[in-house]
C-alpha cells in the first residue's frame, strides 16, 4: 500500500512558502503555486516575498492568501544583507503555527536553515548536493531541469502534481484600460506592433543599446511599428536606444505600471528583449519573442515553448555568469551579432497570424485596427 503523501497526511490549514525574489522568478513559480492551490483548496497560503511582491499577491489572489514581507538577511543579495531583523521576524512566524513551510527560493542551504526556524509543523524544499538530509519532504535540487519544472517536482512529491504546467499573468480590467488608453494616446497599431525592451536588472545581463537599435531600424524599415519600453527607472538606456535609431519610435518607458505593460505585451506581435521579467510575460500571453540571453543559464530560464520563444546565446567558459558587470569583455552578448537577431526576427514575424507591416520608416500609417472592445473581447 503506497504511503500517503505530506500533503494528504497533514492536511494542512496554514501553508508558507518562502520565495523572496523578483518578478521572472516569482512568474516560474506560478505553475507550482496553482498545482499546490488544486491541492490544498481550502488552506491559507501565505507567500514570505519581497516588498513589491504585494501587486504579485494582489493579481494572484486565486493563488495565494497573503504576503508576508521578508525583512532580509545575510546571504539572500535581492535586498540590504542584514540578519536585524531576523529575531523579530522569526518570533511572529512561529507565532503563526503553520503546518507547512516549503523552500521554493532555491537549491537548499541558507534557505533551509531559514525555514526552519519559521517553526511548521512540517517542511519542505530542496537539498544541496553536499547538505545532509532535513526532515520533512526534502528533493534534490533538479539542476537539469527548467525553472518552472524545478518546483513543480517539489509540488509533485509533496502531493500536488501539476495541473496545468503553463505561465500565466492574468490581466485585469484596469490593465484593459491602461492599455486602451496608451493605445489611444501614442496611436498604437497592433497589427504592426514590435516591442523593444533593452533593460534588465543587471549590467552582464543586457545587450548592447546600439544593437538594439539597430535591430529595431531594420524592422521599422520593414514596415514595423517600433515601441521601446522600460521602467521610468530605465531611461537613461531605452533613451539611448531611441537616441541610436534614425527611424522613429514609440517612447514608453515608465509610461505603464506592470499591468499595463503586460496587457501591451499581449497585442503586440513581438517582444525582442534580454532574458528578464518582459521574456517571461511574453511567455505567459503567448506573445512571440526573441530573446538575446547574456550570462544567464538557459537551461534554467529559457521559455519551454522554443518555436514561439527564440533564445539566441553564445556560451563563452565563464557562462553561466556570476558577475552584476563583466569582467571579461562581455562576450557572451558581444557576439551576438545584429544580423543574427534581426533575422530571427523577421523569421518570428513572418509567423504570427494577424501580423502586418505597413509603410516602411512610419510611425504610424493607421491600417484598419479592430476596436479596442474587440480586443477587450478576444483577450
Amino acid at each position: 500500500m503506497t504511503a500517503p503523501s505530506l500533503l494528504a497526511a497533514l492536511a494542512p490549514r496554514r501553508i508558507v512558502v518562502f520565495r523572496a525574489l523578483q518578478l521572472g522568478d516569482m512568474l516560474c513559480a506560478v505553475p507550482a503555486l496553482r498545482a499546490l492551490r488544486d491541492a490544498a483548496p481550502d488552506a491559507h497560503i501565505a507567500l514570505i516575498g519581497l516588498p513589491w511582491a504585494h501587486a504579485f499577491v494582489d493579481r494572484y489572489a486565486d493563488l495565494v492568501d497573503e504576503l508576508i514581507v521578508f525583512p532580509g538577511a545575510v546571504g539572500f543579495p535581492e535586498q540590504a544583507e542584514s540578519d536585524d531583523g531576523l529575531p523579530a521576524f522569526f518570533s511572529q512566524m512561529r507565532a503563526r503555527r503553520f503546518d507547512l513551510a516549503i523552500q521554493l527560493h532555491g537549491s537548499g542551504g541558507v534557505a533551509n536553515e531559514l525555514l526552519q526556524q519559521l517553526g511548521a509543523r512540517a517542511n519542505a524544499g530542496f537539498l544541496q548536493p553536499d547538505e545532509a538530509h532535513r526532515h520533512g519532504c526534502f528533493i534534490d535540487w533538479p539542476d537539469e531541469l527548467p525553472e518552472p519544472e524545478r518546483y513543480l517536482a517539489l509540488t509533485s512529491a509533496l502531493g500536488a502534481p501539476a495541473t496545468d504546467r503553463r505561465l500565466s499573468f492574468p490581466l485585469t480590467a484596469r490593465d484593459h484600460d491602461e492599455f486602451a488608453e496608451l493605445r489611444a494616446k501614442h496611436g498604437i497599431e497592433v497589427q504592426r506592433l514590435v516591442l523593444i525592451h533593452p533593460g534588465a536588472q543587471l549590467p552582464s545581463r543586457r545587450w548592447p543599446a546600439e544593437r538594439f537599435a539597430a535591430v529595431a531600424d531594420g524592422l521599422a524599415a520593414a514596415g514595423w511599428q517600433i515601441a521601446i519600453t522600460g521602467t521610468a527607472a530605465e531611461a537613461p538606456l531605452t533613451c539611448a536606444v531611441l537616441g541610436a535609431m534614425s527611424a522613429p519610435a514609440l517612447h514608453l518607458a515608465g509610461a505603464t505600471s506592470l499591468g499595463g505593460l503586460a496587457a501591451l505585451v499581449a497585442q503586440a506581435q513581438l517582444v525582442v528583449c534580454n532574458d528578464t521579467g518582459i521574456s517571461h510575460i511574453a511567455a505567459a500571453m503567448a506573445t512571440a519573442s526573441v530573446v538575446v540571453a547574456s550570462g544567464s543559464d538557459t537551461r534554467r530560464w529559457a521559455p519551454l515553448d522554443h518555436a514561439r520563444h527564440r533564445v539566441l546565446a553564445d556560451y563563452p567558459p565563464c557562462r553561466p555568469c556570476m558577475f552584476r558587470d563583466c569582467p571579461y569583455g562581455h562576450p557572451c552578448a558581444m557576439n551576438i551579432s545584429v544580423e543574427h537577431v534581426a533575422e530571427t526576427a523577421r523569421d518570428q514575424l513572418a509567423q504570427v497570424a494577424g501580423a502586418h507591416p505597413g509603410t516602411p520608416g512610419a510611425l504610424h500609417v493607421c491600417i484598419d485596427s479592430p476596436s479596442f472592445e474587440e480586443l477587450h473581447h478576444a483577450t
